[in-house]
């Protein structure tokens, strides 16, 4: 389907390779587990080359579950090249993703080659991984900074060779959307039908996912990702991110994916788990305050439509329900809310004395705990009952 967009997830790969993120062979094995849950299209395992450990990760992943393309990364030469077909053997749907910097800063400074020794090793690499699969993917790395004639020459040579899909990256996060966006359509004109152009863009500038998107709408059909957009530097394109913006606003992104969307938040949480830390408190769609209202405004709209202050449902990427916050921001609505589900049914008098005490104690704290609002709530319907009892007497 021409709106069809492939996740090819590299949360093992490159977001492993982000400080702090390094994962034993059974933390893969338990990540991709829920990967495959969360139904990624090709499922990025590591970099055989680099260490025995990713080496027997992208075995133990392609054993584990063979109905699942697993790609291995290597560099376009011929013993990465070898090594990640030997870590694929065992592999039903193989793909062998090989990549060369194809910048004249990367040329110049890092490689200390020619525009055309790269091209020619390029060429040389994807013929090589075909003789091991059908399945080769090729990224031009730095392909943002790289000179677009240049580019489009050497995407079309790989293709020549064998590639089946051609990656783009925005390796920096260098990019902004409407330049990327007329990047990838260019290419995407250039190569037609005969190969997909893929998207991995960086968040250096905070633009990865809006940088995704454009390339979609230029005509890129697999976009690199990872759970909570860990990786290199600032990370990622965030996984869940991008797909819940195309779910969200189909009106503006007619695409699809195959995501089951019920297990992001689980599978940000596993993650989280495995790894040192864990998304920001206001990161999108699985930070702790994602769905969670603390100013009184917010949370009477929210308590009288929930549509008010949500645009997505939260049950909806695998969190259980919403977060009424109270602090000092809060107002009464919500907290005759929290007071009702808290047992207490409170009049207007009583409502009115719990509040303000509320407000003086938030003011000295960073939220209030349900406990001290039940003390609240206990002591203005013991001083009416008092009071009650007194006018008896």
């Amino acid at each position: 389907m021409s709106d069809r967009v492939y996740i090819f997830d590299t949360t093992l790969r490159d977001g492993e390779q982000s400080p702090g993120c390094s994962m034993t062979v059974p933390e893969k094995l338990k990540m991709a587990a829920k990967l495959v849950d969360l139904g990624v299209d090709i499922l990025e395992a590591g970099f055989p080359i680099a260490s025995d450990g990713d080496f027997e990760a992208v075995g133990a992943v392609a054993r584990e579950y063979p109905w699942v393309q697993v790609a291995a990364l290597a560099r376009s030469n011929k013993g990465d090249v070898e090594r990640a077909a030997e870590s694929l053997k065992h592999a039903k749907r193989p793909r062998i993703h090989t990549f060369i910097a194809t910048s004249d800063i990367h040329l110049k400074f890092k490689l200390k080659k020619s525009r055309q020794q790269v091209l020619d090793e390029a060429v040389a690499a994807v013929r090589l991984a075909r003789e091991y699969c059908d399945d080769v993917e090729f990224s031009a790395e730095d392909a943002t900074r790289t000179d677009w004639d240049y580019l489009e020459q050497v995407s079309r040579a790989v293709v020549a060779a064998g590639a089946r899909t051609v990656n783009l990256p925005d390796t920096v996060g260098y990019s902004v959307p409407d330049e990327y966006k007329e990047l990838i359509g260019r290419m995407v004109k250039a190569l037609g039908d005969s190969a997909i152009v893929s998207v991995h863009c960086h968040d250096d500038l905070g633009l990865a996912v809006a940088n995704s998107i454009a390339a979609v709408q230029a005509g890129a059909r697999q976009v690199e990702c990872t759970i909570n957009g860990i990786g290199e530097r600032a990370g990622n394109a965030s996984l869940e991110e991008f797909v819940m913006a195309i779910n969200t606003r189909r009106d503006r992104l007619p695409f699809e994916t195959k995501i089951v969307t019920e297990h992001l938040f689980p599978a940000s949480q596993l993650l989280s788990s495995i790894v040192t830390f864990g998304p920001q408190p206001n990161k999108a769609i699985v930070g702790e305050n994602a769905f969670a209202h603390e100013a009184g405004i917010h949370q009477d709209g929210f308590l009288k439509e929930r549509t008010t202050y949500e645009i997505i449902d939260p049950r909806s990427v695998g969190v259980p329900e919403s977060k009424l916050i109270l602090g000092k921001h809060s107002g009464r609505h919500a907290l005759a809310k929290r007071c009702e589900d808290l047992g207490f049914g409170l009049n207007k008098e009583q409502l009115d004395t719990v509040y303000h005490r509320f407000t003086t104690l938030a003011d000295r704290k960073k939220g209030v705990r349900n406990d001290e609002i039940q003390d609240l709530a206990r002591e203005a319907m013991d001083e009416t009952n008092a009071a009650r009892a007194g006018l008896k007497s």
